[in-house]
């Protein structure tokens, strides 16, 4: 596919986010999202939805619904309680890999309100990177998945989250239903770097810190890449930082 496309490299700005600034919640987004809608900005390869989100205690997502749509969270700080309508429920916490098949349709909530599962109240927000990609199947049944990967997280290289990709087969990745995507995370120190991978469709979200990106210079908390038909660069922090990067062979059609 990579040779029936142009090479590019697309850098976005963490201040050209959509903004969702309500009274429980600050949410950025990477691409059209909600009320916000820009025709020319409605996916990256198959990553549909690429939403930083604060959530203050005490509030969160009330139960509502999703469909054929594979969904990875990732927090960043603080705890977030799922709660979903095939009966699965646990906290999420940073170095906790979630993904959740939405299939022929499920209903969920998230909050920002562990102390109701164990412990005290607490008066910390939440952080957290939410991410969605098509399936490449519809209508499957419904699923839940979570994977503790904090350890593997230490080594400072790319870490695979989430992923339906044949090479991560059998690898401690959560399983997504599409084969032609994966998500790695990578937690840098100063003077740490990561290659990034080679596929038709890459993207990079500094989750927060520094980077510099070989070819394009300095990025910042919350700045995006999309590449496409173009990978490899050499990502090096210059201070403590968390990327997160899809790999994707595929895009949407249209």
């Amino acid at each position: 596919m990579s040779n029936l496309l142009t090479p590019r490299v697309d850098i976005r700005r963490s201040a050209e986010r959509f903004t969702t600034d309500i009274a429980w919640l600050d949410s950025k987004h990477s691409f059209s999202f909600g009320h916000h809608h820009d025709p020319d900005n409605t996916h990256h390869g198959l990553l549909l939805v690429n939403n930083d989100d604060i959530v203050r205690p005490g509030t969160g997502f009330d139960t509502h619904p999703h469909r054929d749509m594979e969904i990875v969270t990732w927090v960043l700080q603080g705890s977030l309680v799922h709660q979903d309508s095939t009966g699965h429920s646990g906290i999420i916490y940073p170095g906790l890999a979630q993904r959740m098949t939405a299939g022929r349709g499920i209903l969920h909530s998230e909050k920002n309100d562990s102390w109701r599962l164990e412990g005290d109240r607490h008066t910390e927000p939440v952080h957290f990177v939410q991410m969605w990609v098509l399936p490449d199947e519809a209508r499957v049944t419904p699923g839940y998945e979570q994977l503790e990967i904090d350890a593997e997280l230490l080594g400072g290289g790319l870490v695979p989250v989430a992923s339906g990709l044949d090479k991560h087969d059998g690898a401690a990745a959560i399983r997504i239903r599409n084969r032609h995507a994966g998500l790695y995370a990578a937690r840098l120190q100063p003077g740490g770097g990561v290659d990034l991978p080679d596929a038709p469709f890459v993207h990079l979200f500094v989750a927060r810190g520094a980077v510099d990106l070989e070819g394009s210079g300095p990025l910042g908390t919350g700045d995006a890449v999309r590449f496409t038909a173009t990978g490899g660069q050499r990502v090096t922090a210059t201070e403590p930082a968390e990327i997160l990067v899809w790999e994707m062979h595929a895009t949407i059609a249209g």
